[in-house]
């Protein structure tokens, strides 16, 4: 098999644990297998780099800041083909330039364009194991370095192991794989052992940290199976694939949340058209995303209100541009709420199983949890909540949905 293995932060926070996942690459050589390792920079390596760059600059080029911050990830390719050569296998590091990661021209935050893996096979014909510095590339013209954006390791493993034909991506993380909720919340969480892209896409949007958005998006692009495991143990895994007929049969398969909302209502809006197209393009074009939207009905005709939810790291430049606009369209008043929480369920058996919702609601009006605002999609539902009720939510569902281990 060829197979793709990436290694987050903490799978090589320090020369131990880079030695650990070397025995594992190898181990994985041995059984027959031509392998490919991506790896991030050690923990706190990234960090540590921008601190020295804010040292120097407040403001400084984001052309440099690739340049600097992608050199994290080049000292660990380095020790990790040093630490399996070590161990009797051929290893070579490659930069993301030199694994052929072309990507855009735009730094910090650069879409991969294609792969050139010709140099990779090259390597897995003459029997190294090649390791690749993860979270970088480089663009096709002049060969500028730039960076994926945080959690672009886990882009750049799917897209190498989509750009050779790889059988499968293994994600190796600090957890086993992906479960129906957040474990430190509910004990009896259990572990999938496989989930739909689709589903994957929902949750690691919603709040779940276990995949970085944007590689899930890569990899059902490109039908490119994904496991999710522990660098720390040799359990089984989560397996991210296509849906199939026994997905379908399962209604919920997780819950997921997130505390990083914030709620800002627009109150006394004209109602006419074109008022919410002119308020949300003011905040588009500041970059900010906005999540749920609710506009409640208008009686008389005259005003309505309008309320949305954006990132709390957002919200004071959203609430700021929001008062402005406000102003401009004769709104009444803006108000701002920091303490609230999404809680969502999700499972694409609900495409074909009616009253999901009603059962989340009824669910958690039995527990006392006022609901601020509802979003749906054919497999998922989303809650806005107080924030103190948080926990208490995600138990309660996960016990009504009956995902406990």
């Amino acid at each position: 098999m060829l197979i793709v293995q990436k290694y987050g932060g903490t799978s090589v926070g320090n020369v131990e644990r880079i030695k650990a996942v070397a025995e594992r690459v190898v181990r994985t050589a041995n059984e027959g297998n031509s392998v490919v390792v991506i790896v991030s920079a050690m923990s706190g390596e990234t960090d540590k780099l921008i601190g020295l760059a804010n040292q120097i600059s407040q403001n400084p080029s984001e052309r440099e800041m690739d340049l600097l911050l992608s050199s994290g990830e080049r000292v660990t390719s380095a020790l990790t083909a040093m630490a399996i050569e070590a161990l009797g296998r051929k290893a070579i590091a490659l930069t993301g330039r030199q694994a052929g990661i072309i990507t855009d021209t735009v730094h910090t935050k650069a879409k991969i364009e294609k792969i050139s893996g010709d140099r990779i096979r090259k390597a897995l014909d003459e029997g190294y194991v090649v390791v690749i510095a993860g979270f970088q590339g480089v663009t096709e013209g002049e060969s500028e370095v730039t960076t994926l954006g945080r959690g672009g390791s886990d882009l750049s493993a799917v897209a190498i192991a989509s750009g050779i034909n790889a059988d499968v991506c293994e994600i190796y993380t600090d957890v086993d794989g992906v479960y129906t909720t957040d474990p430190n919340i509910v004990s009896e969480a259990r572990k999938l052992s496989k989930i739909s892209y689709e589903e994957m896409l929902e949750l690691a949007s919603l709040g779940a940290k276990v995949l970085q958005t944007r590689s899930v998006e890569f990899a059902m692009k490109h039908g490119v199976p994904v496991v999710v495991r522990s660098s720390f143990n040799d359990n089984p895994g989560t397996l991210v694939t296509k849906e199939d007929v026994d997905m379908e049969k399962v209604v919920v398969s997780g819950v997921a949340y997130d505390k990083n909302q914030a709620k800002i209502t627009v109150m006394g809006v004209p109602d006419k058209p074109g008022i919410a197209a002119k308020l949300f393009k003011g905040i588009a074009d500041a970059n900010i995303v906005v999540d749920m939207i609710v506009q409640n009905v208008s009686s008389d005709s005259k005003a309505t209100d309008i309320s949305f939810t954006v990132p709390k790291t957002d919200n004071k430049k959203a609430l700021k541009m929001t008062e402005d606009m406000a102003r401009e369209l004769g709104a009444k008043g803006v108000t701002l709420r920091e303490d609230t929480a999404k809680i969502s369920i999700v499972g694409v058996g609900m495409r074909t199983h009616s009253g999901v919702a009603a059962k989340m609601f009824e669910t958690l009006a039995g527990h006392s949890v006022n609901i601020m605002m509802i979003s749906t999609s054919e497999i998922k539902v989303s809650c806005v909540i107080d924030a103190k009720y948080t926990e208490l939510a995600v138990r309660v569902l996960h016990d009504a949905f009956g995902l406990e281990a």
